[in-house]
């Protein structure tokens, strides 16, 4: 029991309230009785035992514990010993090392004292014996025949002979040359003896890849005059056979960034030299590449376009060696620093002179060539059109005489209703004029580009504005017919006013998106708005007289065919018949109902109110007019109501969709809605005419119109209707 105690105390976390529930429920376990019963006196005798057995293991661990503390007071007196026995130690070393250092500093200063005094000593000796053997060295360029020198002739030893002679070429420089002529020419052929070979063993060492010695030698040849024979040597041997290709724009970038590494850590001035390095790409290799590739001038359009490719890849290039900091975008000539734009006009060598005369001469080319193009698929020769009063009088007087004689002599072509517009054409219009706008503003100088810009507008004006969409205007407009007699006229001009005004929008963004950018901020700005709202507003008078011209030829066509096609006994028939349209009704509104539908198909906004209103007041008018040269019965009224009523149908759209837009404007409708109540006086009882005549509708009509409808009636005299009207006189 004492091992099974001490594992439950050694539990962690020990828990005493637990420790006497295990002990009660192993005791009831041993007391248990039957029928579930225990015996408390067990118990008792359990637990006291338990007691007495956890006192034993109590004093057990009390003596266990005085033990181990015992052993640690051991331990503890022995380590205290012995650190103060380091201590002392320690202090000893701390004292010992004081004085070593102060005998040390003592020596230090003894020997640096000693050291200047033998260099101060040594510096005389050794500036004389580097005079003694510089002079040697003159003795043997002043003896006559050749320099016999293990110096000069010893390849191992170029560094020292490239030393030597270079102190020596600057004493000749300052010799009298009278007297040591013969002797300073031999330095000099030494001198650039020795810069060949050390620009050769620098080439040499490039090849290899001993950058080191590279870095050597062009330290040495800092002093030497032909430095700048090194670096072009560096540069020629390090673009040997680089950027080539197809695009070898593509290869510029990795070639410097690999050599700026090269030329940090090789030359002296590693700045100058890159950027003499980028310099020789752009002014020899790019140059050249361009030049070869814009050799061919016969093709304009590829020509143009390796022109703009050629020019837009040099930029990338220069903009990409901004970003790497190899390349400054604005320069400074002080430090030698490439500005871009420099660069970009080296590479071009002047690629772009002439060019705007070439793009504008494109342009006027591709657009022309689209034209006649799209003619020539149409079958179409294009016509020389006059226009003018004298035309318009022309037909005019055709028209009455065709109409009097009964003979057609205007001789209008309509085209089988061909409009000869073609969005698809002015999309590949607009498609090539962008592209020539954008490289305008790119390839032009500052100067050049408004100038360049307002003429390529006016090519683009002149081809697509005036040659395309004016000339299918004047075509639209010659084929409006003239009314004559009861042939329909066919009119597709309303088509023409809808491609056209897809086509002016089409323009309008594209002179937003591609010719505003080349005049932003520029005096020819304005005159560029001028030209372009000049043209528009040629185009809209034209579409204006069309749609005028289109409105008279169906009011016109409407009021012939009812003059010649309605009949007096269509409003006063006998008998009893069915009250529907008369007969010259239904056809007018039936070719109405088409018409309508043609000028909701193409219009909208603002035009198409405009034009459905003002025919739906001229049919109106006509409408009016016709009937008053009709008498009416009864049944001959209820004919008028109905024609009147489709009329207003056709003319205003009630009741009927429309694909675009909705019914006529408000005036329309109230105009029939006026005339429809005027035919209800040719209905009415007499009675109750005074009644109708002062209703809402025709309370502000004039009271002569009123009578004058009144007097239409069949029985205006027989039942002596102006006794009921007397109030309204």
């Amino acid at each position: 029991m004492m091992n099974q105690y001490i594992r439950e105390l050694e539990q962690d976390p020990f828990d005493p309230d637990e420790f006497v529930e295990r002990m009660v429920r192993r005791s009831m376990q041993e007391c248990r009785l039957q029928d579930d019963q225990f015996d408390p006196e067990m118990i008792h005798d359990i637990f006291t035992q338990a007691i007495q057995d956890l006192k034993v293991l109590q004093e057990r661990q009390e003596r266990k514990c005085a033990r181990l503390e015992q052993a640690v007071q051991d331990e503890e007196k022995i380590y205290v010993a012995k650190l103060a026995e380091i201590m002392d130690q320690h202090s000893h070393c701390v004292s010992v090392f004081s004085t070593l250092d102060e005998r040390m500093s003592r020596c230090g200063g003894r020997a640096l004292d000693v050291g200047e005094k033998l260099g101060a000593a040594r510096a005389p000796r050794a500036r004389a014996a580097a005079a003694r053997d510089l002079l040697s060295h003159l003795a043997n360029f002043l003896s006559p025949g050749p320099v016999l020198s293990d110096l000069f002739s010893d390849p191992n030893k170029l560094n020292e002979a490239a030393d030597v002679i270079q102190k020596l070429y600057t004493i000749a420089q300052e010799l009298p040359p009278d007297k040591f002529e013969v002797a300073r020419k031999k330095i000099e052929a030494k001198y650039d003896e020795i810069e060949r070979n050390l620009i050769e063993e620098f080439v040499k060492a490039q090849n290899q890849g001993n950058m080191t010695k590279m870095k050597d030698i062009a330290n040495i040849m800092t002093n030497f005059k032909g430095y700048s024979q090194c670096v072009d040597a560096y540069i020629e041997t390090s673009q040997m056979n680089t950027l080539l290709g197809k695009d070898i724009f593509l290869s510029v970038l990795p070639l410097c960034k690999k050599n700026y590494n090269i030329i940090s850590n090789v030359f002296p001035n590693p700045d100058q030299v890159m950027s003499k390095f980028v310099l020789n790409i752009f002014h020899l290799k790019l140059q050249k590449y361009i030049q070869t590739k814009l050799a061919d001038k016969n093709d304009i359009e590829k020509y143009l376009r390796n022109l703009y490719d050629t020019y837009t890849s040099t930029q990338r290039v220069c903009d990409e060696l901004v970003a790497a900091n190899l390349v400054s975008a604005d320069g400074n000539s002080a430090t030698g620093e490439l500005r871009r734009e420099a660069l970009i006009n080296g590479a071009m060598a002047g690629a772009t002179e002439g060019y705007p005369a070439l793009e504008i001469r494109r342009l006027k080319s591709i657009l022309s060539s689209s034209l006649n193009a799209y003619y020539v698929e149409k079958q179409h020769v294009k016509k020389q059109i006059q226009g003018g009063g004298f035309q318009e009088l022309r037909r005019d007087l055709q028209a009455v005489i065709g109409t009097r004689a009964n003979i057609n002599i205007a001789q209008i072509e309509n085209y089988g209703g061909e409009t000869f517009l073609s969005e698809q054409l002015v999309q590949r219009m607009l498609n090539d004029a962008k592209t020539s706008f954008l490289r305008c503003k790119t390839l032009c100088t500052s100067n050049e580009l408004p100038g360049t810009a307002i003429v390529l507008l006016e090519v683009l004006i002149q081809h697509l504005l005036i040659e395309h969409v004016d000339y299918a205007l004047d075509l639209g407009l010659q084929s409006i017919p003239i009314a004559e007699g009861k042939s329909l006229p066919q009119i597709y001009f309303f088509e023409i006013v809808n491609q056209t005004n897809t086509i002016v929008k089409m323009f309008g963004e594209h002179f937003q998106e591609s010719v505003l950018p080349c005049l932003s901020s520029t005096s020819k700005q304005t005159e560029c708005l001028q030209r372009k709202n000049a043209i528009m507003e040629q185009l809209e008078n034209k579409l204006d007289a069309g749609l005028e011209r289109a409105i008279a030829a169906i009011v016109s066509w409407v009021k012939l065919y009812l003059q010649t096609e309605q009949k007096k006994t269509d409003f006063k028939p006998e008998g009893d018949i069915d009250t529907l349209a008369s007969p010259a009704c239904t056809a007018v509104v039936s070719y109405l109902n088409t018409v309508m539908d043609k000028i909701h198909d193409n219009l909208d906004g603002d035009n198409l109110n405009a034009v459905t209103l003002e025919l739906a007041v001229r049919l109106h008018r006509v409408i009016y007019d016709h009937l008053q040269n009709f008498q009416f019965n009864s049944a001959g009224a209820m004919i008028a109501i109905c024609d009147v009523k489709e009329y207003r149908s056709a003319a205003c759209g009630r009741g009927r969709g429309r694909a675009r837009g909705g019914a006529a404007p408000a005036p329309a409708h109230a105009l029939f809605d006026a005339l429809h109540a005027l035919c209800n006086l040719l209905l009415v009882k007499p009675e109750n005419l005074h009644q109708v005549c002062e209703g809402e509708t025709l309370a502000e009509l004039d009271h002569s119109i009123l009578l004058n409808f009144i007097q239409l009636r069949a029985d205006y005299k027989s039942h002596k209707l102006s006794s009921f009207l007397k109030g309204l006189s």
